[in-house]
């Protein structure tokens, strides 16, 4: 789940995540599948490239190397599914109509009915991301995820994937702090669509997590982290998730002694805890009806294990005020600012989201990036963000400077925030930032798949089925007093954390 550091310049772009689940023309149609983040989490929030994603994230990739092989002997069905939804690129969706109901499994579904496009779109997430793993083993929630592909039943990863160029459908997903998910987009006629389905049921409940390929997996990730040891970005995201979360799962980076600790009966035991269809949330959106999206929510979920509803992260603390310095030889040091702030479930959300793109969440339109870049030249780049998780997100302010200004860069970085936060935005700004949040949600939503991040999100965190359709009229409501009311709130002097890589 790597992306561009925004709220800049569109920080509520498709939920914080370089792409939906799903694809925007034949090149992405036909890459191979990664371990990402998940679409939707921040929802109009995160911003597109995460800071404190897992460092194995880069490595913990959907098994590939075989069924790309694969790939090359059928590609029809799937290229028709690409380019379909590249023609319906345009089409907005408007007035989104959710139904929720509660499948006998106990699974929580989301359901959209659309006929624009003979495809269907599904997704399940679960509470488990990286806040649930245990102590000493960090990197358990992407390797379960990762691998649900590499075996299943009496099918190995080869097989899986054979099937899947077969049918002409893409099965994916990802973990990231709060959930795991696995998703999947086939045709809607009944033949592949009974297929994939059936595939998909097999894969979640019946994974075998071979020992062969964990230890293929483990490989790749432990040489990936000790990688990203070597990179100042990576220093810094891993430090600085450490220092705003100390003695918490948030704060917790895979390691390699992490990761050469995880023991199949690991995976095993993870996903029967996790992966329970009482805390399965199912997204389904596409060319189906309510009586056939009831059935596919029931068959999915049927087989999987009975528990996995309820589950909470531990209560997160506050740091206290602190700066820390680590040496680098990098020519440029990174800095990371932040603390934890807001969850998902807050009434802060819009005045946040909304102040946020004045101070760093718009891009060139941004006073962070009109002082520290346009009129002195400190950064290339700056921005700040909110990234509302189940509990407190993050809220980070981030730049890269030459070493030997920093101190100076630091300064006006303060004195941005502090007049921002006693003063809030101009009449002129506040404006501004809500035109382009409201003029460009229609775009954001164009597609099935991104419509799908958005329908998860809404299912997973609980928010109003009529989120999408309030979306405009929460925006435009808020107000410059609340905003400065809810930064006085959520971001305090007390708590703010500064780390530097590659300090004098």
């Amino acid at each position: 789940m790597k992306q561009s550091k925004l709220n800049a310049p569109h920080p509520w772009s498709t939920a914080g995540y370089a792409q939906p689940a799903g694809f925007g023309g034949a090149k992405q149609c036909f890459a191979k599948p990664r371990l990402r983040p998940l679409p939707g989490a921040g929802l109009l929030m995160k911003p597109l490239r995460s800071k404190t994603a897992s460092i194995a994230g880069a490595s913990l990739r959907m098994v590939g190397s075989l069924r790309s092989i694969i790939v090359g002997r059928s590609r029809a069905r799937f290229t028709l599914i690409c380019l379909l939804t590249s023609l319906a690129s345009s089409l907005a969706l408007a007035g989104v109509k959710i139904e929720h109901w509660i499948a006998p499994s106990g699974a929580k579904v989301y359901f959209v009915e659309t006929r624009v496009l003979p495809i269907l779109d599904v997704q399940i997430d679960f509470a488990a991301g990286t806040a649930f793993v245990p102590a000493g083993k960090s990197g358990l929630a992407g390797l379960t995820q990762g691998l649900l592909e590499a075996g299943a039943a009496d099918l190995d990863e080869e097989h899986i994937a054979g099937r899947l160029v077969d049918i002409g459908a893409r099965l994916g997903g990802g973990a990231d702090n709060d959930r795991a998910s696995v998703s999947q987009r086939t045709l809607s006629a009944k033949p592949e669509r009974e297929a994939a389905l059936e595939l998909m049921r097999t894969v979640l409940s019946a994974p075998t997590f071979p020992q062969s390929v964990l230890e293929r997996e483990k490989g790749r990730t432990i040489a990936s982290i000790r990688e990203a040891e070597t990179r100042p970005d990576a220093i810094a995201a891993k430090r600085f998730a450490a220092a705003i979360y100390p003695d918490h799962p948030y704060g917790v980076s895979p390691t390699a002694d992490s990761v050469a600790a995880i023991t199949r009966e690991d995976l095993v035991a993870f996903h029967r805890q996790h992966y329970g269809a009482t805390g399965a949330v199912v997204s389904i959106i596409g060319d189906v009806s309510r009586t056939e999206a009831e059935a596919i929510a029931q068959r999915l979920t049927e087989a999987l294990p009975a528990g996995g509803g309820d589950l909470v992260p531990p209560a997160v603390k506050k740091p206290l005020r602190g700066t820390i310095k680590i040496p680098h030889p990098a020519a440029q040091s990174h800095v990371h600012i932040g603390l934890p702030a807001i969850r998902r479930s807050d009434p802060d959300y819009f005045p946040l989201l909304v102040g946020n793109y004045t101070l760093g969440g718009g891009g060139f339109v941004s006073r962070l990036m009109k002082e520290v870049r346009e009129k002195r030249g400190y950064a290339y780049s700056v921005y700040s963000y909110f990234a509302p998780r189940k509990l407190e997100g993050p809220f980070e302010i981030g730049l890269q400077t030459r070493r030997e200004q920093v101190g100076d860069a630091l300064k006006v970085v303060d004195e941005v925030l502090t007049g921002y936060m006693a003063k809030g935005p101009t009449p002129k700004e506040l404006a501004a930032a809500k035109k382009n949040m409201v003029d460009g949600l229609a775009l954001r939503m164009d597609s099935n798949a991104k419509l799908l991040g958005y329908l998860s999100t809404i299912g997973f965190y609980g928010l109003p089925l009529t989120y999408l359709d309030d979306f405009p009229a929460k925006v435009n409501a808020v107000t410059a007093e609340q905003v400065r009311a809810a930064f006085a709130r959520h971001v305090k002097a007390e708590n703010l954390v500064t780390v530097i890589v590659a300090a004098d």
